[in-house]
């Protein structure tokens, strides 16, 4: 039997491998009641070493707020690049593609602004890639109209969806908040989510791009299941159980180094 030394160990080296666990999965692997790892769980929070979310622990709190996008593009800028370069190899000429925002989606842009184009039709929300893929030869813009949300510097809102009416595309490109097994994939506002299920309506393929940090975290606005999105680019400081359980869910899980 461990004492309650070795099971306080276990239970935060596992979460720095693999970035959360279950209560039940740990009580089975040590032979001990899920009463006897719920009390672990609550002392090891208790002292600031984990946060303790219905069933399972995690090394800090999941739930991320509204951060300005210019915020944003200072963190992980490494990783949202590798991501972006290998995201545009999912882009053919003569596409159309609905790119949503965030700082990874911006990443992207700057690809496609850097690459030659025969013809490419893209649909956004995004003012700031609006902007920038206007210089950008043979690159057809359609900015979608709304409210201004000025954190993001995109649009949003009914009059947003509803542009979206008139658009066929093969793929949406969007950037996410959270990446959760439990609670699916999920942005900072309501509003947003509401955008992004609209504009996966609207596309034939739906690709997630999202750096590691993202994983285990929830935002406020629940977009989908993960069984919703066709694929994830991601960096290769995802964990390997964390993968594995994107990949059972029948996604596309693509992990750039």
């Amino acid at each position: 039997m461990l004492s309650i030394a070795e099971r306080h160990k276990y239970i935060l080296d596992s979460l720095n491998k693999y970035g959360f666990v279950r209560i039940t999965d740990v009580a089975n692997e040590l032979g001990v009641t899920k009463v006897t790892i719920r009390k672990d769980v609550k002392i090891l929070e208790g002292k600031g070493l984990l946060y303790k979310v219905h069933g399972s622990a995690r090394p800090a709190n999941p739930h991320v707020a509204d951060l300005d996008v210019h915020v944003k593009d200072t963190m992980n800028r490494d990783a949202k690049r590798l991501i972006a370069r290998r995201a545009i190899e999912m882009v053919e000429d003569d596409d159309s593609i609905i790119v949503a925002s965030g700082s990874t989606i911006y990443a992207f842009a700057e690809e496609i602004k850097a690459r030659t184009w025969r013809h490419l039709n893209i649909v956004t929300p995004f003012l700031r890639l609006g902007v920038l893929l206007n210089e950008a030869d043979h690159v057809n813009v359609v900015q979608l109209g709304g409210c201004v949300h000025k954190k993001s510097l995109s649009v949003l809102g009914e009059e947003t969806g509803r542009s979206l009416d008139d658009c066929i595309c093969s793929k949406l490109f969007f950037g996410v908040d959270g990446i959760d097994p439990e609670h699916g994939i999920t942005t900072s506002t309501i509003d947003e989510a509401k955008l992004t299920r609209k504009m996966m309506k609207a596309a034939s393929r739906n690709i997630v791009l999202a750096d590691s940090s993202k994983f285990g975290q929830r935002g406020f606005g629940r977009i989908c299941s993960l069984e919703d999105v066709d694929a994830i680019v991601t960096d290769g400081g995802i964990s390997e159980q964390m993968a594995a359980m994107i990949e059972e869910a029948g996604v596309d899980l693509v992990i750039v180094r």
